[in-house]
């Protein structure tokens, strides 16, 4: 099954306060470039980039078990840090410009908080350019993962968190992951799906599980719902029976069919400047 397709495409208006930045991250990044292991060029590597929303459960380790019981061969990593913003993976916090440099990545894959003020919206558009002007040397893609609101959030809260990182992908000509939006949708079909954890807003096992098989299907094209009705993980105890597991396999694909991999116009603020979106944060 073919993987998507880079595309050349305008990364959108420039913030012009943010090209010497830009420019000067890129720099820095050339300089720490070390040659990566040889690999199979034909096999897709993917990078996430993110804080504790992605590390919870190893959600790239559940990506990657649903890509190897589906046949499709993958490679994928992860650079994630509690707490930490993008800006933070690019000023020190952990390695991420180094590995991005480093290594043969088809899609980085990005990964905030759920970003609902608008200010913290502006700033993942911003950061996420940053992220761009890395991976175009390596002609990689950039990729947004859509998050979600603390539990209880209402669908406003989600609204504004699509919208944010809807932005961020027209603003690189990325790849949209709707992530959030196939939660909501699981939660809509049957409201007993725990995708919530103990503290009602990282992910469970199940929210986790939910966000891989919307990721894995936007990046390898292939349909989740033609995966068997069973559980696939990476040595995380979950156990779902088949109705749950079709569930979420419809949930995904709803979302992803719903919202296309690239956003192709402008997409207006889902909430009025100023406003804060209960349970937001950068």
């Amino acid at each position: 099954m073919r993987y998507f397709l880079s595309r050349s495409r305008r990364a959108g208006a420039a913030f012009p306060l943010a090209i010497g930045l830009v420019a000067l991250i890129s720099q820095l990044a050339a300089c720490q470039r070390t040659t990566g292991p040889a690999v199979d060029p034909s096999t897709p590597r993917v990078l996430f980039v993110g804080n504790s929303l992605t590390a919870a459960n190893d959600l790239p380790g559940l990506v990657s078990a649903i890509a190897s019981a589906a046949g499709w061969p993958v490679v994928v990593e992860s650079v994630t840090g509690d707490g930490l913003a993008l800006i933070d993976h690019l000023t020190g916090s952990t390695d991420a410009a180094r590995r991005i440099n480093g290594g043969s990545w088809r899609t980085i894959v990005l990964q905030q908080g759920p970003t609902t003020v608008p200010l913290c919206r502006d700033s993942l558009v911003l950061w996420s350019k940053m992220f761009l002007a890395l991976a175009q040397p390596i002609h990689a893609e950039v990729a947004l993962f859509m998050v979600w609101p603390s539990d209880g959030g209402s669908d406003a809260g989600f609204d504004a968190i699509r919208t944010s990182y809807q932005q961020a992908a027209y603003a690189t000509g990325g790849v949209f992951l709707p992530a959030g939006e196939a939660w909501r949708s699981a939660t809509r079909t049957d409201a007993s799906i725990g995708v919530y954890g103990p503290d009602r807003f990282h992910p469970s096992a199940v929210g986790s599980y939910l966000a891989a098989l919307t990721i894995f299907e936007r990046l390898s094209g292939i349909d989740v719902r033609t995966l068997p009705a069973t559980t696939v993980t990476n040595g995380a105890p979950i156990t779902l029976n088949a109705s749950t597991v079709r569930t979420l396999q419809n949930a995904a694909h709803d979302a992803n069919t719903r919202f296309p991999a690239y956003v192709d116009a402008p997409v207006a603020a889902a909430s009025p400047p100023g406003t804060t979106i209960a349970g937001g944060r950068c």
